[in-house]
């Protein structure tokens, strides 16, 4: 018995001596990486809004030999996508939390600067309004970014952001949302934990204040602070018009490996992760669930959703949704198998049938996310950098991604790629006035 409280005892020093040095490596290498940049020449991502917002010291201003031309990055061109390549070795400045959220106090001089009633919009896309349902948590820059990219004055837009968010981050998007009539908070915040219902409630939340809206909205699209449109508005319209009621979303049966996300009861537990996101979320016990309610058969899919009016309302107002959210309380990621199966429900509106085959990541256009373990075999390599095995988008992806048949992408991040993002966002505006300009 001593020699097991011995071994315990010395199991955990060792545990936690790991963890020390661990953490003690990370913060070593955080200081040379902040020693190695403040050497690098700086690259501004938004250098308007730098200068606008006034508090930058120095000159606030790219130099003329990192200009890029996205023409010639959408072709390949070698020494443009090299040039790309060069500034990721720069130092990426981007706007902090507090700096968004001063710029977006002068609503008027901030829409002028983004040029928000400049969009070009075409009778079809006035006729045919869509609801999002955002998702967020952390940089603030970033969702208005995709709120810039994807905005258009007959859509409406509905921003939920995690309550234990910093305030920096409340207050940029809480500003944000006040210089839009068809833009707001939702009406109920949660407190999200990674792979919890939490998460599919927030997207619950929104979609119940969208209903509410005076909006008369067609297509529902829920989206993330990472995620970028591939298509312009004008486009995305066009491709939800030929669903014709159908929904769009990943739906496949599960591995038997996916099955215990929601065969076992999970409770949330403290997890030994460095990073904040994570430090808690639910783990497996071994005590196994009763089967789901009313028969449904389980199918699995991702979090993200293209829904028609008429599902989203069906979902709010029938009993075996109520009894299957509550059913999925305790289990894995939910909302990774909420949606998925609901669409599989005999009569729900837009149904999609049981005997039909499986709906993978590649079939639904909802979402394109590129897998480290499908590179060179299903797509080609990814040209940025991975986090939990996706890819996150360099500049050489760009005639990859604007020619995929997929509505949005996941992921992009300005200090791993800002030339990426500035080229896509830069071509998805000359598609939209182009075909605008055709449309009228």
């Amino acid at each position: 018995m001593k020699t097991l409280k011995c071994f315990l005892k010395n199991s955990l020093k060792a545990r936690i001596a790991l963890l020390v040095l661990t953490a003690s490596l990370i913060c070593i290498l955080k200081l040379v990486k902040e020693e190695v940049f403040s050497r690098s020449p700086v690259y501004f991502v938004e250098p308007l809004l730098y200068r606008l917002d006034g508090k930058q010291k120095g000159l606030v201003t790219n130099s003329p030999s990192t200009g890029i031309n996205c023409t010639r990055i959408y072709e390949q061109e070698p020494s443009e996508v090299g040039k790309s390549l060069e500034l990721r070795r720069n130092k990426i400045l981007d706007l902090k939390d507090e700096q968004l959220a001063s710029l977006t106090r002068n609503c008027d001089r901030y829409k002028d600067v983004r040029k928000y009633n400049q969009k070009p919009i075409s009778i079809s896309e006035k006729n045919f309004p869509i609801a999002y349902s955002i998702v967020v948590h952390k940089d603030a820059i970033n969702v208005e970014r995709l709120l810039q990219a994807i905005y258009n004055p007959v859509n409406v837009y509905c921003i939920h952001y995690d309550k234990k968010s910093p305030a920096a981050f409340k207050n940029a998007i809480e500003n944000l949302a006040k210089c839009f009539p068809n833009v707001f908070i939702a009406s109920k915040l949660e407190t999200v934990t990674y792979a919890h219902i939490s998460r599919l409630q927030a997207d619950l939340n929104c979609l119940s204040d969208l209903l509410n809206s005076s909006v008369k909205w067609n297509y529902v699209i829920n989206l993330c602070g990472q995620d970028l449109p591939l298509k312009s508005n004008f486009e995305l319209v066009h491709e939800l018009k030929n669903l014709n009621g159908r929904n769009m979303l990943e739906s496949s049966r599960p591995s038997e490996l996916k099955k215990t996300r929601f065969m076992l009861h999970h409770e949330i537990k403290k997890s030994f992760s460095f990073f904040p996101d994570y430090a808690e979320m639910p783990i497996k016990t071994t005590v196994t669930k009763d089967p789901p309610p009313h028969g449904i058969e389980m199918f699995v899919g991702s979090a993200y959703f293209v829904l028609s009016r008429t599902f989203t309302t069906y979902i709010f107002d029938n009993p075996l949704v109520k009894d299957f959210l509550h059913w999925s309380e305790d289990t894995y990621s939910p909302d990774e198998h909420f949606w998925a199966t609901l669409v599989r429900v005999p009569g729900v509106p837009g149904e999609l049938s049981r005997a039909h085959g499986d709906v993978t990541d590649l079939d639904s256009k909802a979402r394109l996310v590129k897998w480290s373990y499908h590179e060179e075999n299903l797509y080609p390599p990814c040209t940025g950098s991975h986090v939990r095995s996706v890819c996150i988008y360099g500049a050489s992806e760009l005639r990859w991604l604007l020619r995929s048949q997929h509505w949005f992408g996941n992921k992009f991040d300005p200090k791993v790629d800002p030339i990426l993002i500035i080229c896509l966002l830069e071509k998805l505006e000359e598609q939209q006035a182009e075909w605008t300009h055709l449309a009228s």
